[in-house]
């Protein structure tokens, strides 16, 4: 017989960190056998969109940039946060992709709504498979952005991912939703 589960119940909570970038909540719970716990940490995150952009002739757009905390320079799928004022996530997905790379598509669909680390972080991701993606302008970066972009064909992004040259934890699973799709599809050679 399995055990029932139930919700914590969140006795108080404060927000004892909160910069433009990151926002650290403390939370005081009571677990449902009654044990308490007033050190429990939450990263209060904005929600995310990823992006599989797919050409016309079948290639993927991806970016390759610095990542600090990593301390790695790593290949991954155009994503960003979804800024304050966008509604809708897929307005946060067509921005990114346009911001990063310059490319641009209205054929977009979601395939997925996830959430990211559901034991010390708030946030959900979307992801977005984009066809018939276009060069419509040059990037639009941040200052504190410096992103290559790479054009990678799509029967060659698995093999990529198994050889760990991707190695992101969202754009490995959107890559692989986006090619599972795409192959029952009957788009993959």
């Amino acid at each position: 017989m399995s055990a029932k589960i139930e919700a914590w119940k969140t006795l108080k909570s404060e927000m004892v960190f909160e910069h433009k970038w990151y926002k650290l909540r403390r939370d005081h719970v009571e677990l449902p056998n009654g044990l308490e716990l007033d050190d429990y940490f939450v990263s209060v995150r904005p929600n995310v969109v990823v992006t599989f952009p797919l050409t016309a002739d079948n290639q993927v757009i991806f970016v390759r940039q610095y990542k600090h905390a990593a301390g790695e320079i790593l290949i991954e799928l155009p994503a960003g946060v979804i800024d304050e004022g966008e509604t809708l996530p897929m307005e946060a997905a067509k921005r990114e992709l346009l911001e990063e790379t310059g490319y641009a598509s209205d054929n977009a669909e979601l395939l997925l709504e996830v959430i990211d680390n559901p034991t010390k972080d708030t946030n959900k991701m979307y992801y977005f498979l984009l066809r018939d993606v276009e060069k419509v302008a040059d990037q639009n970066l941040d200052v504190s952005e410096n992103i290559e972009v790479l054009t990678i064909p799509l029967e060659e992004v698995e093999a990529k991912i198994m050889a760990g040259e991707i190695k992101v934890s969202g754009t490995v699973a959107l890559c692989m939703l986006a090619l599972r799709k795409l192959e029952a599809e009957k788009q993959i050679i």
